[in-house]
């Protein structure tokens, strides 16, 4: 015992070392009360079990009370983490019922030993714990069209979108007298595109976060840029889950994506799927569709200046256009801006003197105007600030594991500890005071205006016109199209007088049809021409073919009277995820957590002989009971701050 002079405190020292409480000890006591008691470690254990891995005689349930504690922790590093868990593993495990503390390298082998079942148990926990725990039908809000609050036009508004994490390799030397060299991350990542960093190899994760309530409904990795369409199509399975949950229909959820799915293909899927759309197109061509040129000549719909750089755009609405299958109806719009020769511009396309940029959306026109789809595409219906958030917050970017299985395992724990947050500090005023639905006027109310729209009106008896036949240009030395006259009966005929037949009509585009013409094999066979006539493809044994390509005609475009708008304003109701979050976070890391030791109440349970332990397979229970802490108090813990709408949230769902 020891003192430090000082005129005005009294300091004493003690040679004893005692290791100080990690600031977010308090946070991991509450969300390990509301696992415990809610029955979810109970649930994990029973249905996240892995194939067994070089983890020793540890279970699952080990490891996802360690990946909680370190997504609670923000710690920036598994070493850290477990640096400022060692002295306090105890208290920390007897929290999740669990026995000792598995070692830092113990968990990178479960995470390699992660296998796609494990993975998607964990997600389908994930999803029945997380999407409606904490929320009613009230506070999920949600964006009102004009039709109004009582007429029930309301849409629960998802973004997707997708994150890159590079991962910096080292250069090494390649020769003949040395191995090839293996790298470890090349299970998990791939050559991708990062920004200015080409040569990094990278990982894509595509994400799902419903907007009103700032909650996230999966995460879906994959090698380099990733498949993004099937990691799309499992983030629309992820909305739809989410929407059945709150008993809503289909059609009522609203999915915003930015251009990396403009492809018509990609609009096409979502479509399918039954939810609302409103993504940036890419592709230009529909702009040289006649129902395009005639709304162009027209006046258009609105007029918008950008806040940032003061750019005036003309806004025009299209609101039924074939997407380049033929099949898919959508509402097509499209913003005009003067373009100066020599000026660059990123994003768009500079067609002549305008620059054009094109969006797509299924919402209708009687409840959202066309610069009330563009603020939802450029403003609340994108996720990046959340996304910096996350970044800022916990980082889930960071490498955990080096198998694709194990990564997305720690992905789903660090949401789910997001989403935890969320709920809980909605619905109770832990430090701070109880936030309610922000109701915010989106856009103001709108007067009826009738306008007009084109649309095509082609003459009695014929669906469409097209123009006249472009015939394929002549590639690989071969005799070209001009040789072959069209004749009246529909068929080529070549320069030794055969036929060639129309076998088949192909709807290229909304703008276009191929016509292939296919000679005989036997005609082409014995002909004398026929080097001269196949070029490089004489080797063969099949027959000439020759293609042409007609455009679409539209003979006469009306002008019909545009859906009456409906006059009411367009509501956005959410919660303030961030201010939740944050408060949350900082009032439990200001509270005093105290650890007492007790004597123990009762004695450890009797270990079986060996020879009932031996040449026997163990149950499950049996393997999870192995670690797991029997009925001995043996540590008090103290939490200060915990008011009474906090212990509501431990009480178990009656």
């Amino acid at each position: 015992m020891g003192t430090i002079r000082h005129p005005c405190v009294d300091i004493h020292t003690t040679p004893t070392p005692q290791p100080s409480l990690p600031p977010w000890f308090a946070e991991i006591v509450l969300i390990a009360g509301h696992l415990r008691s809610h029955g979810l470690l109970d649930a994990l254990s029973a249905q996240v079990r892995p194939v067994r891995g070089r983890f020793g005689r540890y279970e699952a349930l080990d490891f996802l009370a360690l990946l909680f504690g370190y997504a609670i922790s923000g710690e920036r590093t598994l070493q850290a983490f477990f640096d400022r868990l060692h002295p306090f593993a105890g208290p920390f495990m007897a929290l999740f019922e669990r026995g000792t503390l598995p070692h830092r390298s113990t968990l990178s082998r479960f995470l390699a030993a992660v296998d796609s079942s494990c993975l998607q148990a964990l997600r389908t926990a994930f999803a029945t714990s997380s999407f409606v725990w904490g929320w009613t039908q009230e506070t999920i809000g949600g964006l009102w069209d004009r039709s109004g609050h009582r007429s029930g036009h309301r849409y629960l508004v998802f973004a997707s979108d997708g994150t890159r994490e590079a991962a910096r390799q080292r250069k090494l030397p390649t020769s003949a007298e040395l191995p090839v060299a293996k790298r470890r991350l090349d299970t998990l990542c791939g050559p991708g595109y990062v920004g200015h960093r080409r040569g990094e190899v990278v990982r894509t994760r595509t994400t799902v976060l419903q907007m009103p309530t700032r909650q996230w409904l999966g995460s879906f990795g994959g090698r380099g840029n990733g498949d993004y369409r099937g990691e799309l199509q499992a983030a629309l399975q992820a909305v739809t889950t989410s929407l059945t949950a709150w008993e809503l229909p289909t059609a009522r959820g609203l999915v915003r994506v930015d251009g990396q799915y403009g492809d018509s293909s990609v609009i096409a899927d979502i479509v399918a799927s039954g939810v609302q759309i409103v993504v940036r197109k890419r592709g230009y061509r529909v702009v040289d569709h006649p129902l395009v040129q005639a709304a162009l000549a027209q006046e258009p719909v609105a007029r918008i200046t950008t806040r940032e750089s003061q750019v005036p755009y003309a806004v025009f609405d299209l609101p039924q256009m074939l997407l380049e299958d033929g099949t898919t109806s959508v509402r097509l719009l499209l913003t005009r801006r003067a373009w100066k020769r020599g000026e660059p511009i990123s994003v768009g396309k500079v067609l002549g003197n305008w620059g054009y940029e094109q969006f797509v959306t299924t919402l209708p026109c009687e409840g959202f105007l066309a610069t009330d789809v563009l603020d939802l595409y450029q403003g609340r219906g994108a996720c990046e600030g959340t996304l910096a958030d996350a970044d800022r917050e916990g980082d889930p970017d960071r490498w955990c594991s080096l198998t694709a299985c194990g990564q997305e395992f720690w992905h789903i724990v660090w949401q789910w500890v997001w989403n935890l947050r969320l709920a809980c500090s909605l619905d109770c005023s832990a430090g701070c005071a109880q936030t309610p639905l922000r109701e915010l006027e989106w856009a103001p109310p709108h007067p009826q205006t009738v306008s007009v729209q084109a649309s095509a009106e082609p003459a009695a008896g014929e669906a469409s016109v097209y123009g006249p036949l472009a015939w394929a240009r002549a590639r690989g030395g071969r005799l070209g199209a001009e040789a072959f006259a069209l004749q009246d009966d529909g068929t080529l005929r070549c320069p030794q007088g055969g036929a060639l037949w129309q076998t088949e009509i192909r709807q290229e585009t909304t703008l276009t049809q191929r016509l292939v013409f296919v000679a005989r094999d036997a005609d082409c066979a014995a002909c004398p021409l026929r080097s001269t006539c196949l070029g490089r493809t004489a080797s063969g044994t099949r027959g000439r073919r020759v293609s042409a390509v007609r455009h679409l005609r539209i003979t006469e475009v009306v002008l019909h009277p545009r859906p009456v708008v409906a006059e009411a304003a367009i509501r956005w109701n959410a919660v303030a995820g961030r201010q939740l979050r944050r408060t949350w976070m900082a009032h439990w890391r200001q509270q005093t957590v105290t650890l007492a030791s007790l004597p123990a109440s009762l004695s450890p349970p009797a270990r079986p002989p060996r020879a009932a332990r031996s040449h026997r397979r163990l149950s499950w229970l049996e393997r999870l009971g192995r670690t797991a802490r029997g009925p001995l108090l043996v540590t008090s813990i103290h939490v200060s701050g915990v008011t009474p709408q906090v212990l509501d949230l431990l009480q178990p769902h009656v």
